[in-house]
């Protein structure tokens, strides 16, 4: 303790009239007994908080105190004072003029020390206060991440060659598990972790390059570098080494990828560390997924919307049924199904879980971490789970039919199964389930919901402002998908950038979501084998807000920009045309009625377009069968006459058997003077019948189908059609 320096800080705050006397004495009294200054005291106890207190000695002593954030820096500065310098001094300079060097400092030196940087640097020394923290974050961004440890062991060590070269491939064990243990390189490992924590990273990339070495940090879903010393790349196998030792790995294997994981302890917070390796031409990649150990998981905080989150709750709060939440890797699936479970997470229920991996543990579920090797498998597990009386299943992601089918009939039995899978949007989970064999009656019978998301950055609320840039194309496109009018005001905000985002005008993500909820309407379009484009139409058409609508309202309330928007959600009428009515299958003429599970029945006869008994040649091809399941693609064409026909389906007869179900590549020929009708349709029902007498006697089959994908134009020309014939009737 420098008791000169000390004194004059305690006179300066005691004649500021800022704190009660008695409490500086008894700080000034407790600095003598510690480590700690007296300065360093008053801010760890709150008495003043660090730009309080060096205000008050700017003030007394007339030495200016400044923001380090606003302030950019000359590189030539920067390459003048060592890196040794500044970190052992705890300054960063800020400007040199021919012979005089302006650092800022956290802290009131004294003279000898002033004279130490002088005569170290050969420069004269002028000094602002700036806070300790800043001056850090400067000297990182600056000098790069652990400069100062780097410098330290390159100055202890007369032969950094035995730190190792990336394109070594001979090290001895020994060697590598001596340095990656020393206080250096683990000091090295810790300072790239906290940093990362601290500016909210979710990952940590390590990767080398030829002759060099670089660190990115993932932070708020966008890669950002991190300035690391040129040095740095004589310790990248040592600290490599020693993540492995952290998390268990074998350090010498550099040939086969690995997966670890560990924990560390930050000052107030638990880490979960998921370490994974790879080798590369130049040498192992790493990465680091950080997990922290309390994150709150509540549905308020994920982006629902007050109506998104009232339904989300109605549907986890069911007995029975499976919600599936969709979307690519990395759209936060897993956090949305983290926070259903914490709210259903009370003593009278009872919540298992089965992951790969295991990513945040929380207190009163039971976890079940899939491993392959031993053969427990999601659906080994899954059978596993059904024996313990649970009342909430998670199944961390449905893969393969097995798994599929387990889960399914465990909510058809009583029990609310939460799981993911990885598509584009809701609708395209129905056709996910039945593209790995799912029969479509289950998936209507079992399935409560689809809910499709995507993460979004949140502007900065410390530089948010309007955005007065935004393109008159980018207007229209907000009110034509949100039907607000040509005339309504749309205003939309963005991030200037600012030090508390590191200038990237965003801070945090959230999601947005799509909510496709089972009704009668969709649940018959599933059994009827329709397509995701389908399905997608017609729930717009009942309510669905779509990925895009969701964004645009997050972007008009101010939460994200349409960039956001832009980037991760797909625009709606790419995949479908509302112009275009979607007819369902009660309204071409056949009634769908959803089976049950056990009794997989079919339809009756209601009709809506106008049917007329005529006899026309069709030919019609094979091109598929029951939805989901694959079959060979029959190339010829076969004819046969029609018996009536609507413009939503009709009836032929053909000497070919075909299945219900069966896809068929139809040929309609109205003698109309204009090209065949050419459309899709699906076979609803086969009749067999005898036709002949005697030795004549043989089967044909009436085939009554539906017309899938036909245009508006065509449908119309079979309405037509229709009508004519039944005005030549009548005549």
């Amino acid at each position: 303790m420098n008791n000169r320096m000390e004194k004059a800080c305690f006179n300066i705050l005691v004649s500021s009239g800022n704190i009660a006397r008695e409490k500086l004495e008894e700080v000034y009294n407790e600095a003598e007994n510690s480590k700690f200054s007296f300065t360093e005291l008053i801010v760890q106890k709150g008495v003043l908080k660090e730009p309080e207190l060096l205000k008050i000695y700017s003030k007394n002593l007339g030495i200016p105190y400044l923001s380090l954030k606003v302030l950019t820096v000359e590189q030539a500065v920067i390459d003048k004072i060592p890196v040794k310098f500044a970190w052992y001094y705890k300054f960063f300079p800020i400007q040199l003029t021919e012979r005089k060097l302006t650092i800022a400092l956290s802290r009131l030196l004294d003279v000898n020390a002033l004279d130490e940087i002088r005569l170290g640097l050969g420069l004269d020394i002028d000094f602002v206060f700036a806070a300790s923290f800043d001056i850090e974050e400067m000297l990182k961004k600056y000098y790069g991440l652990g400069a100062t440890t780097v410098e330290k062991i390159l100055s202890e060590d007369t032969q950094p060659r035995s730190a190792g070269k990336m394109d070594r491939a001979d090290e001895g064990v020994e060697d590598i598990e001596k340095l990656a243990e020393t206080a250096s390189v683990g000091q090295l490992v810790n300072q790239i972790i906290l940093d990362a924590f601290q500016k909210r990273a979710s990952d940590i990339h390590i990767e080398p390059l030829r002759g060099d070495v670089r660190i990115r940090y993932r932070i708020d879903g966008e890669l950002q570098e991190a300035k690391v010393p040129p040095e740095m790349k004589k310790f990248y196998l040592p600290i490599l080494s020693r993540i492995k030792i952290m998390a268990n790995l074998n350090i010498v294997e550099r040939r086969l990828p690995q997966d670890g994981k560990a924990r560390v302890k930050t000052r107030d917070q638990s880490l979960d560390l998921r370490i994974s390796t790879m080798p590369t031409p130049h040498g192992e990649s790493m990465a680091i997924r950080i997990l922290p150990h309390k994150t709150v998981f509540n549905l308020n905080e994920l982006g629902f919307g007050k109506e998104q989150v009232k339904i989300f709750e109605d549907l986890i709060y069911r007995p029975n049924g499976i919600i599936f939440v969709t979307g690519p890797t990395g759209s936060g699936k897993s956090t949305t199904l983290y926070a259903a479970m914490n709210t259903l997470n009370t003593i009278k229920k009872k919540i298992i879980t089965i992951e790969d991996p295991v990513e945040y543990e929380i207190e009163g579920i039971t976890q079940i971490q899939v491993q392959s090797e031993v053969g427990l498998t999601f659906s080994r597990g899954l059978r596993s789970v059904l024996r313990h009386d649970p009342d909430v299943m998670m199944v961390g992601e449905v893969r393969d039919l097995e798994t599929a089918d387990i889960a399914i009939r465990s909510a058809l039995t009583g029990h609310l199964i939460l799981s993911t899978l990885h598509t584009n949007d809701a609708a395209t989970g129905v056709t996910r389930l039945l593209d790995i064999g799912v029969e479509p009656y289950l998936v209507a019978s079992s399935v409560i919901a689809f809910i499709a998301q995507r993460l979004v950055r949140v502007i900065c609320s410390n530089c948010k402002e309007v955005d007065k840039e935004v393109t008159p194309d980018i207007k229209h496109m907000i009110r034509k998908e949100l039907k607000l009018g040509p005339v309504a005001d749309v205003k939309v905000y963005r991030g200037k950038g600012c030090e508390e985002c590191n200038r990237t005008g965003y801070s945090g993500r959230v999601a947005i979501y799509e909510v496709l909820l089972m009704n009668e309407v969709i649940r018959k379009l599933i059994f009827m084998g329709s397509s995701a484009e389908e399905i997608k139409r017609r729930a717009r058409q009942l309510g669905m807000k779509t990925l895009r609508q969701d964004g645009w309202k997050k972007a008009l309330d101010g939460i994200t920009t349409p960039a956001e928007i832009l980037k991760v959600a797909p625009n709606d009428d790419e995949v479908l045309e509302l112009s275009e009515k979607l007819v369902l299958p009660e309204e071409q003429g056949v009634e769908t009625v959803i089976p049950d599970p056990e009794t997989q029945a079919a339809s009756s006869d209601n009709r809506k377009f106008e049917r007329v008994q005529i006899k026309f040649h069709i030919t019609y091809r094979t091109i598929g069968a029951e939805a989901g399941k694959e079959t060979e693609f029959i190339k010829q064409e076969l004819t046969a006459q029609t018996e009536n026909i609507s413009a939503g389906g009709m009836a032929f007869i053909t000497n070919h058997g075909l299945k219900e179900g069966d896809v068929l590549d139809l040929k309609l020929d109205l003698k109309d003077g204009e090209k065949p009708v050419q459309c899709l349709g699906k076979v609803l029902r086969v009749t067999q019948l005898i036709e002949g007498e005697g030795d004549g006697e043989h089967f044909v089959f009436r085939i009554a189908i539906t017309f899938l994908a036909i245009s508006s134009s065509e449908r119309l020309r079979i309405e037509n059609f229709c009508k004519n014939e039944t005005r030549n009737e009548n005549i």
